[in-house]
Protein backbone atom coordinates (compact mmCIF):
# COMPACT_ATOMS: atom_id res chain seq x y z
CA UNK A 1 0.00 0.00 0.00
CA UNK A 2 2.26 3.19 -1.12
CA UNK A 3 1.72 6.27 -1.41
CA UNK A 4 2.05 7.04 -4.98
CA UNK A 5 -1.10 4.47 -5.09
CA UNK A 6 -3.00 6.84 -3.02
CA UNK A 7 -2.12 9.63 -4.99
CA UNK A 8 -2.78 8.20 -8.18
CA UNK A 9 -6.21 7.43 -6.98
CA UNK A 10 -6.61 10.74 -6.10
CA UNK A 11 -5.65 12.22 -9.09
CA UNK A 12 -8.03 10.07 -11.15
CA UNK A 13 -10.86 10.80 -8.94
CA UNK A 14 -10.02 14.57 -8.76
CA UNK A 15 -9.87 14.70 -12.94
CA UNK A 16 -13.64 13.49 -12.99
CA UNK A 17 -14.67 16.20 -10.36
CA UNK A 18 -13.14 18.71 -12.95
CA UNK A 19 -14.35 17.55 -15.32
CA UNK A 20 -17.84 17.38 -14.87
CA UNK A 21 -17.74 21.02 -12.46
CA UNK A 22 -20.63 23.39 -14.15
CA UNK A 23 -21.63 21.19 -15.73
CA UNK A 24 -23.62 18.82 -13.18
CA UNK A 25 -26.93 20.36 -11.82
CA UNK A 26 -28.97 17.40 -11.72
CA UNK A 27 -29.14 16.27 -8.22
CA UNK A 28 -31.36 13.75 -6.19
CA UNK A 29 -31.78 14.05 -1.86
CA UNK A 30 -30.49 11.20 0.16
CA UNK A 31 -31.06 10.81 3.45
CA UNK A 32 -32.51 14.77 4.54
CA UNK A 33 -32.09 18.67 2.57
CA UNK A 34 -28.65 19.03 3.27
CA UNK A 35 -27.43 15.58 1.62
CA UNK A 36 -27.62 15.40 -2.20
CA UNK A 37 -25.70 13.31 -4.25
CA UNK A 38 -25.04 13.77 -8.30
CA UNK A 39 -24.29 11.33 -11.26
CA UNK A 40 -20.58 12.47 -10.58
CA UNK A 41 -20.14 11.53 -7.04
CA UNK A 42 -21.08 7.48 -8.67
CA UNK A 43 -18.51 8.02 -11.53
CA UNK A 44 -16.16 9.53 -9.21
CA UNK A 45 -16.51 6.50 -7.05
CA UNK A 46 -16.61 3.79 -9.51
CA UNK A 47 -12.50 5.33 -10.88
CA UNK A 48 -11.39 4.37 -7.35
CA UNK A 49 -13.09 1.50 -6.52
CA UNK A 50 -12.02 -0.05 -9.64
CA UNK A 51 -8.41 0.51 -9.53
CA UNK A 52 -8.51 -0.69 -5.79
CA UNK A 53 -9.97 -3.61 -7.00
CA UNK A 54 -7.29 -4.47 -9.94
CA UNK A 55 -4.73 -4.81 -7.68
CA UNK A 56 -6.45 -5.76 -3.84
CA UNK A 57 -9.09 -7.53 -4.58
CA UNK A 58 -9.13 -8.75 -1.60
CA UNK A 59 -9.51 -5.48 0.28
CA UNK A 60 -12.44 -4.44 1.90
CA UNK A 61 -13.97 -1.37 0.61
CA UNK A 62 -16.63 1.34 2.25
CA UNK A 63 -17.88 3.78 -0.18
CA UNK A 64 -20.18 6.71 0.22
CA UNK A 65 -22.47 5.79 -2.52
CA UNK A 66 -21.80 2.10 -3.06
CA UNK A 67 -21.65 0.83 1.02
CA UNK A 68 -19.61 -1.59 2.29
CA UNK A 69 -18.43 -4.59 0.96
CA UNK A 70 -17.12 -6.76 2.69
CA UNK A 71 -14.33 -9.12 2.15
CA UNK A 72 -13.40 -10.21 5.58
CA UNK A 73 -9.82 -8.72 5.04
CA UNK A 74 -7.38 -6.78 7.67
CA UNK A 75 -7.93 -3.79 4.94
CA UNK A 76 -10.21 -1.78 4.35
CA UNK A 77 -10.47 1.76 1.76
CA UNK A 78 -12.74 4.22 3.14
CA UNK A 79 -14.10 6.19 0.50
CA UNK A 80 -15.59 9.96 -0.01
CA UNK A 81 -15.79 10.71 -3.95
CA UNK A 82 -16.88 13.92 -3.82
CA UNK A 83 -16.92 15.66 -0.63
CA UNK A 84 -18.67 19.08 -0.33
CA UNK A 85 -21.58 17.96 -3.00
CA UNK A 86 -23.64 20.72 -2.50
CA UNK A 87 -20.85 23.31 -3.10
CA UNK A 88 -19.94 21.30 -6.34
CA UNK A 89 -23.48 21.46 -7.11
CA UNK A 90 -23.49 25.44 -6.75
CA UNK A 91 -20.53 25.54 -9.30
CA UNK A 92 -18.56 26.87 -6.16
CA UNK A 93 -15.13 25.07 -5.92
CA UNK A 94 -14.89 24.23 -1.80
CA UNK A 95 -15.03 20.43 -2.53
CA UNK A 96 -12.47 17.12 -2.84
CA UNK A 97 -11.90 13.55 -2.74
CA UNK A 98 -11.17 11.75 0.77
CA UNK A 99 -9.78 8.49 0.47
CA UNK A 100 -8.26 6.18 3.26
CA UNK A 101 -6.88 2.65 4.18
CA UNK A 102 -8.02 1.17 7.81
CA UNK A 103 -6.43 -1.59 9.35
CA UNK A 104 -8.54 -3.31 11.48
CA UNK A 105 -10.76 -0.58 12.07
CA UNK A 106 -7.42 1.65 12.19
CA UNK A 107 -6.35 4.74 9.87
CA UNK A 108 -2.81 3.61 8.02
CA UNK A 109 -2.90 5.89 5.04
CA UNK A 110 -4.82 8.42 4.09
CA UNK A 111 -5.16 11.49 1.40
CA UNK A 112 -7.36 14.15 0.47
CA UNK A 113 -7.20 15.79 -2.75
CA UNK A 114 -8.79 19.56 -3.60
CA UNK A 115 -8.33 19.18 -7.42
CA UNK A 116 -9.89 22.71 -8.19
CA UNK A 117 -6.54 24.44 -6.55
CA UNK A 118 -4.23 21.11 -6.90
CA UNK A 119 -3.61 20.50 -3.78
CA UNK A 120 -3.19 17.27 -2.45
CA UNK A 121 -2.38 15.94 1.21
CA UNK A 122 -1.63 12.78 2.69
CA UNK A 123 -0.22 11.27 5.85
CA UNK A 124 1.47 7.36 6.67
CA UNK A 125 0.87 6.91 10.44
CA UNK A 126 3.99 8.08 11.99
CA UNK A 127 5.29 8.93 9.03
CA UNK A 128 4.71 12.65 9.32
CA UNK A 129 1.91 14.86 7.18
CA UNK A 130 2.21 16.56 3.99
CA UNK A 131 1.17 19.12 1.20
CA UNK A 132 2.37 18.29 -2.42
CA UNK A 133 5.01 16.17 -0.34
CA UNK A 134 5.89 19.07 1.51
CA UNK A 135 5.94 18.40 5.05
CA UNK A 136 2.86 20.46 6.91
CA UNK A 137 2.70 21.04 10.61
CA UNK A 138 -0.27 22.59 12.64
CA UNK A 139 -0.11 26.18 13.54
CA UNK A 140 1.31 27.40 17.01
CA UNK A 141 -1.09 29.97 17.75
CA UNK A 142 -2.39 29.78 21.51
CA UNK A 143 -5.04 32.33 21.61
CA UNK A 144 -8.69 32.01 20.73
CA UNK A 145 -9.04 35.90 19.74
CA UNK A 146 -6.34 35.70 16.88
CA UNK A 147 -7.71 32.32 15.20
CA UNK A 148 -10.65 32.02 12.15
CA UNK A 149 -13.12 29.95 13.70
CA UNK A 150 -14.79 26.97 11.60
CA UNK A 151 -18.27 25.22 12.37
CA UNK A 152 -20.38 23.41 9.84
CA UNK A 153 -23.86 23.20 10.46
CA UNK A 154 -26.48 20.67 8.70
CA UNK A 155 -30.21 20.43 8.88
CA UNK A 156 -30.93 18.23 11.31
CA UNK A 157 -35.17 17.08 12.00
CA UNK A 158 -33.88 17.43 15.59
CA UNK A 159 -35.02 21.37 16.46
CA UNK A 160 -33.20 20.50 19.82
CA UNK A 161 -30.06 20.01 18.21
CA UNK A 162 -30.04 22.91 16.05
CA UNK A 163 -30.61 25.25 19.01
CA UNK A 164 -28.03 23.58 21.17
CA UNK A 165 -25.05 24.55 17.69
CA UNK A 166 -26.41 27.55 17.47
CA UNK A 167 -25.58 28.63 20.86
CA UNK A 168 -22.27 26.99 20.43
CA UNK A 169 -21.68 28.75 17.54
CA UNK A 170 -22.37 31.99 19.51
CA UNK A 171 -20.12 31.32 21.92
CA UNK A 172 -17.67 30.95 19.51
CA UNK A 173 -18.47 33.97 17.96
CA UNK A 174 -17.84 36.26 21.33
CA UNK A 175 -14.51 34.69 21.60
CA UNK A 176 -12.73 34.06 18.20
CA UNK A 177 -11.56 36.85 15.93
CA UNK A 178 -13.93 35.10 12.76
CA UNK A 179 -16.18 32.21 11.63
CA UNK A 180 -15.68 30.85 8.78
CA UNK A 181 -16.90 27.45 6.83
CA UNK A 182 -17.18 25.71 3.44
CA UNK A 183 -18.90 22.64 5.11
CA UNK A 184 -16.69 20.22 3.27
CA UNK A 185 -12.84 18.55 3.66
CA UNK A 186 -10.93 22.38 3.25
CA UNK A 187 -12.37 23.53 6.78
CA UNK A 188 -9.60 20.40 8.27
CA UNK A 189 -7.29 20.30 5.51
CA UNK A 190 -6.62 24.26 6.28
CA UNK A 191 -6.80 23.51 9.86
CA UNK A 192 -4.04 20.89 9.33
CA UNK A 193 -2.04 23.89 8.32
CA UNK A 194 -2.93 26.15 10.58
CA UNK A 195 -4.70 28.71 8.35
CA UNK A 196 -7.80 27.99 10.56
CA UNK A 197 -7.63 27.53 14.11
CA UNK A 198 -10.15 25.15 14.78
CA UNK A 199 -12.60 23.39 12.69
CA UNK A 200 -15.59 21.81 14.32
CA UNK A 201 -18.29 19.20 12.89
CA UNK A 202 -21.10 17.41 14.47
CA UNK A 203 -22.21 15.79 11.22
CA UNK A 204 -19.88 12.59 9.72
CA UNK A 205 -20.05 9.68 8.59
CA UNK A 206 -16.83 7.60 8.63
CA UNK A 207 -15.64 8.88 4.91
CA UNK A 208 -15.86 12.46 5.92
CA UNK A 209 -13.58 11.96 8.82
CA UNK A 210 -11.35 8.90 8.50
CA UNK A 211 -8.78 10.04 6.35
CA UNK A 212 -8.58 13.97 7.57
CA UNK A 213 -8.15 12.73 11.16
CA UNK A 214 -5.33 10.77 10.06
CA UNK A 215 -3.66 13.75 8.23
CA UNK A 216 -4.37 16.13 10.81
CA UNK A 217 -2.88 13.86 13.92
CA UNK A 218 0.02 13.34 11.82
CA UNK A 219 0.30 17.53 11.25
CA UNK A 220 -0.22 17.55 15.23
CA UNK A 221 -3.67 18.52 15.62
CA UNK A 222 -5.53 17.49 18.27
CA UNK A 223 -8.94 15.58 17.03
CA UNK A 224 -11.63 14.32 19.41
CA UNK A 225 -14.85 14.24 19.27
CA UNK A 226 -17.18 17.01 20.59
CA UNK A 227 -16.87 15.61 23.83
CA UNK A 228 -13.20 15.43 23.76
CA UNK A 229 -13.72 11.70 23.42
CA UNK A 230 -10.71 9.96 21.37
CA UNK A 231 -12.59 8.79 18.08
CA UNK A 232 -13.04 5.22 17.51
CA UNK A 233 -14.09 4.25 13.82
CA UNK A 234 -17.04 1.05 13.46
CA UNK A 235 -16.76 -0.83 10.43
CA UNK A 236 -19.80 -3.01 10.05
CA UNK A 237 -23.09 -2.81 7.74
CA UNK A 238 -24.28 -0.74 9.99
CA UNK A 239 -21.00 2.12 10.53
CA UNK A 240 -22.88 3.84 7.16
CA UNK A 241 -25.51 5.10 9.86
CA UNK A 242 -23.21 6.34 12.39
CA UNK A 243 -22.36 9.82 13.24
CA UNK A 244 -19.26 11.47 14.08
CA UNK A 245 -18.56 14.36 15.50
CA UNK A 246 -14.97 15.86 15.52
CA UNK A 247 -13.21 19.28 17.30
CA UNK A 248 -9.52 19.70 15.12
CA UNK A 249 -7.06 22.56 16.57
CA UNK A 250 -3.50 22.37 18.24
CA UNK A 251 -3.38 21.10 21.71
CA UNK A 252 -3.57 24.13 23.29
CA UNK A 253 -6.74 25.39 21.13
CA UNK A 254 -8.15 22.71 21.46
CA UNK A 255 -8.28 22.73 25.39
CA UNK A 256 -10.32 25.79 25.03
CA UNK A 257 -12.49 24.97 22.33
CA UNK A 258 -13.82 21.83 24.62
CA UNK A 259 -13.92 24.11 27.67
CA UNK A 260 -15.65 26.89 25.66
CA UNK A 261 -18.07 24.17 24.41
CA UNK A 262 -18.79 22.19 26.79
CA UNK A 263 -18.79 24.02 30.09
Amino acid sequence: MTVNFLKNLLYKSGEVLKQDFGKTSIYETKHDQSNIVTETDFKSEKVIINLIEDIYPDHNILGEENGFVNKESQYTWVIDPLDGTSNYTAQIPWFGVLIALLIDQRPLLAGAYLPMSDELYYARKDGGAYKNDLPIHTGREVDLKNILCCYSLDFSEDLSKTEKEVQIIKRLVQNCRNMRSTNSLIDFCYTTEGKLGVAINQTMKIWDIAALHLIMKEAGVKVTDIYGNQIEYNLSNQSVNQNYSAIAANPVIHEKISILINN
